[in-house]
Protein backbone atom coordinates (compact mmCIF):
# COMPACT_ATOMS: atom_id res chain seq x y z
CA UNK A 1 0.00 0.00 0.00
CA UNK A 2 1.33 3.52 -0.95
CA UNK A 3 2.23 6.49 1.43
CA UNK A 4 -0.38 9.40 -0.07
CA UNK A 5 -3.97 9.29 -0.55
CA UNK A 6 -4.09 8.99 -3.83
CA UNK A 7 -1.86 5.74 -4.03
CA UNK A 8 -3.90 4.27 -1.10
CA UNK A 9 -6.73 4.67 -3.35
CA UNK A 10 -5.46 3.15 -6.58
CA UNK A 11 -3.91 -0.15 -3.75
CA UNK A 12 -7.87 -0.16 -2.56
CA UNK A 13 -9.29 0.15 -6.27
CA UNK A 14 -6.69 -2.10 -8.21
CA UNK A 15 -6.28 -5.29 -5.08
CA UNK A 16 -8.94 -4.96 -3.65
CA UNK A 17 -11.58 -3.80 -6.08
CA UNK A 18 -13.12 -1.37 -3.75
CA UNK A 19 -14.68 1.50 -5.41
CA UNK A 20 -12.75 4.23 -3.59
CA UNK A 21 -12.11 7.71 -4.09
CA UNK A 22 -10.41 10.33 -2.62
CA UNK A 23 -12.59 13.13 -2.16
CA UNK A 24 -12.63 15.81 -1.49
CA UNK A 25 -9.03 15.70 -2.99
CA UNK A 26 -7.59 19.13 -1.27
CA UNK A 27 -8.57 17.04 2.18
CA UNK A 28 -7.35 13.64 1.31
CA UNK A 29 -10.08 11.82 2.59
CA UNK A 30 -10.69 8.02 1.21
CA UNK A 31 -14.39 7.24 0.64
CA UNK A 32 -16.25 4.41 -0.87
CA UNK A 33 -19.76 4.65 -2.29
CA UNK A 34 -21.92 1.77 -0.66
CA UNK A 35 -24.00 -0.57 -3.18
CA UNK A 36 -21.53 -2.83 -4.64
CA UNK A 37 -19.83 -2.63 -1.41
CA UNK A 38 -22.08 -2.43 1.56
CA UNK A 39 -21.02 -2.13 4.95
CA UNK A 40 -22.53 -3.46 8.55
CA UNK A 41 -21.60 -1.43 11.96
CA UNK A 42 -21.89 -2.18 14.99
CA UNK A 43 -20.63 -1.68 18.69
CA UNK A 44 -16.75 -2.19 18.80
CA UNK A 45 -17.70 -5.17 21.85
CA UNK A 46 -19.54 -6.82 19.29
CA UNK A 47 -17.48 -6.72 15.91
CA UNK A 48 -14.99 -8.38 18.39
CA UNK A 49 -17.18 -11.12 19.14
CA UNK A 50 -18.81 -11.18 15.53
CA UNK A 51 -14.93 -11.73 13.71
CA UNK A 52 -14.19 -14.34 16.45
CA UNK A 53 -17.37 -15.93 15.94
CA UNK A 54 -16.93 -15.60 11.66
CA UNK A 55 -13.34 -17.63 12.57
CA UNK A 56 -14.72 -20.05 14.70
CA UNK A 57 -17.32 -21.31 11.88
CA UNK A 58 -14.34 -21.45 9.37
CA UNK A 59 -15.08 -18.20 7.15
CA UNK A 60 -13.62 -15.14 6.64
CA UNK A 61 -13.94 -12.06 8.29
CA UNK A 62 -13.20 -9.94 5.29
CA UNK A 63 -11.92 -6.10 5.79
CA UNK A 64 -12.98 -4.37 8.86
CA UNK A 65 -12.62 -1.06 10.27
CA UNK A 66 -12.42 0.75 13.33
CA UNK A 67 -13.46 4.13 14.34
CA UNK A 68 -11.79 4.76 17.76
CA UNK A 69 -13.65 7.67 18.52
CA UNK A 70 -17.05 6.15 18.38
CA UNK A 71 -15.90 2.62 19.55
CA UNK A 72 -17.32 1.13 16.61
CA UNK A 73 -16.53 -1.16 13.56
CA UNK A 74 -17.54 -1.77 10.09
CA UNK A 75 -17.46 -5.05 8.46
CA UNK A 76 -17.29 -4.80 4.36
CA UNK A 77 -19.43 -6.88 3.07
CA UNK A 78 -20.98 -8.33 -0.32
CA UNK A 79 -24.52 -6.52 -1.23
CA UNK A 80 -26.56 -9.69 -0.67
CA UNK A 81 -28.81 -8.46 2.46
CA UNK A 82 -32.69 -7.80 1.42
CA UNK A 83 -33.75 -4.14 1.95
CA UNK A 84 -36.10 -5.64 4.56
CA UNK A 85 -37.48 -3.71 7.34
CA UNK A 86 -37.58 -5.96 9.97
CA UNK A 87 -33.98 -6.64 9.59
CA UNK A 88 -33.55 -3.51 10.10
CA UNK A 89 -35.30 -3.47 12.85
CA UNK A 90 -33.54 -6.67 14.52
CA UNK A 91 -30.34 -4.97 13.84
CA UNK A 92 -31.06 -1.73 15.84
CA UNK A 93 -31.47 -3.28 18.42
CA UNK A 94 -28.05 -4.37 18.90
CA UNK A 95 -26.77 -1.29 18.12
CA UNK A 96 -26.18 -2.46 14.25
CA UNK A 97 -26.69 -0.58 10.73
CA UNK A 98 -26.52 -2.03 7.74
CA UNK A 99 -24.76 0.14 5.30
CA UNK A 100 -26.67 0.07 1.64
CA UNK A 101 -26.10 3.24 0.39
CA UNK A 102 -23.85 6.20 1.23
CA UNK A 103 -20.18 6.87 1.85
CA UNK A 104 -17.85 4.58 3.89
CA UNK A 105 -15.02 6.44 4.77
CA UNK A 106 -12.02 3.97 4.75
CA UNK A 107 -8.51 4.71 6.15
CA UNK A 108 -5.68 6.53 4.43
CA UNK A 109 -2.31 7.77 5.41
CA UNK A 110 -1.69 10.60 7.57
CA UNK A 111 -4.40 10.17 9.99
CA UNK A 112 -3.55 10.24 13.88
CA UNK A 113 -3.51 6.74 15.21
CA UNK A 114 -6.50 6.11 17.73
CA UNK A 115 -8.70 9.11 16.85
CA UNK A 116 -9.83 8.24 13.11
CA UNK A 117 -10.93 5.13 10.83
CA UNK A 118 -7.69 2.07 11.46
CA UNK A 119 -8.32 -1.62 9.79
CA UNK A 120 -8.61 -4.33 12.24
CA UNK A 121 -8.46 -6.61 9.25
CA UNK A 122 -7.25 -4.82 6.00
CA UNK A 123 -8.22 -5.75 2.71
CA UNK A 124 -5.63 -8.01 0.98
CA UNK A 125 -7.51 -8.99 -2.20
CA UNK A 126 -11.36 -8.67 -3.31
CA UNK A 127 -12.80 -11.28 -0.64
CA UNK A 128 -15.51 -9.36 0.90
CA UNK A 129 -17.79 -11.81 3.00
CA UNK A 130 -21.41 -12.13 2.31
CA UNK A 131 -23.50 -9.78 4.75
CA UNK A 132 -25.97 -12.52 5.42
CA UNK A 133 -22.55 -14.30 7.02
CA UNK A 134 -22.32 -11.15 9.23
CA UNK A 135 -26.14 -11.23 10.06
CA UNK A 136 -25.81 -14.57 11.18
CA UNK A 137 -22.54 -14.06 13.88
CA UNK A 138 -24.58 -11.32 15.21
CA UNK A 139 -27.46 -13.19 15.74
CA UNK A 140 -25.20 -16.21 16.95
CA UNK A 141 -22.90 -13.44 19.22
CA UNK A 142 -26.45 -12.09 20.46
CA UNK A 143 -28.31 -15.52 21.51
CA UNK A 144 -24.88 -16.31 22.95
CA UNK A 145 -24.76 -13.19 25.16
CA UNK A 146 -28.73 -14.16 26.56
CA UNK A 147 -27.63 -17.71 27.34
CA UNK A 148 -24.96 -16.30 29.73
CA UNK A 149 -26.87 -13.44 31.11
CA UNK A 150 -29.66 -16.54 32.11
CA UNK A 151 -26.67 -18.44 33.53
CA UNK A 152 -25.86 -15.93 35.67
CA UNK A 153 -29.23 -14.65 37.20
CA UNK A 154 -30.17 -18.55 38.08
CA UNK A 155 -26.77 -18.67 39.92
Amino acid sequence: MGHTPLSVCHFYRQVCDLPAEVHPPHLGRITLRAGRVCGVMMPAFIGSDVKTWIHQHGQQAGPVLTHPRSQRWTFLTSPDLPEDIRLFAEMSRFGVSILRAGEIALPGPGQRPGLFRAWVQPPRDAYRPPGRVVVEAIRGCAAKRARQRRAVAHA
